[in-house]
């Protein structure tokens, strides 16, 4: 079985260290630019920025992997966050994720196979009164139908 490479651009990923002063210090800072670079941490880039920081790799994935905002796979162009805290579920949070899984054919935790979305279940969004909830990218839905979700999906 052949296994995927990544095609990480590591001219980028020097550039990144670079900025940040090659400083173990700001590790987290470090993946969050490469995340915003690549969409999320390529095992190369993960591998160049232990090797260029003088650090062990378990190290800087022990990083990459306890913070939930980091992504060792792909993502989606766009995202979309659906709300399943207790406020949201009571008022068929669930039902909004099904949804959203059948319109774009993509089970919660996974990206498009065309790239364009990922789809993902958080506890809160903080807004409760407006359940059920989603965000897409950095836009709140509120009082969503599943009538509503397709709505919002079309455009």
């Amino acid at each position: 079985m052949k296994k995927e490479q990544d095609v990480t651009d590591i001219a980028a990923v020097d550039s990144i260290i670079d900025r940040h002063n090659s400083d173990v210090e700001v590790l987290v800072s470090i993946l969050q630019d490469i995340q915003t670079e690549c969409s999320y941490l390529p095992a190369d880039a993960l591998r160049h920025v232990a090797e260029r920081l003088q650090v062990p790799l378990i190290q800087v994935y022990s990083v990459a992997t306890f913070f939930k905002a980091f992504s060792l796979v792909p993502r989606g162009r766009r995202s979309i966050h659906v709300c399943l805290g207790t406020a949201c579920h009571v008022r068929g949070a669930q039902a909004i994720l099904e949804e959203i899984e059948r319109d774009l054919n993509v089970r919660a935790g996974g990206t498009t196979d065309d790239g364009e979305f990922t789809l993902e279940t958080v506890n809160c969004l903080g807004a409760c009164a407006l359940g059920p909830i989603i965000m897409i990218d950095d836009e709140y839905h509120g009082q969503m139908t599943p009538a509503k979700v397709r709505e919002i999906l079309k455009t």
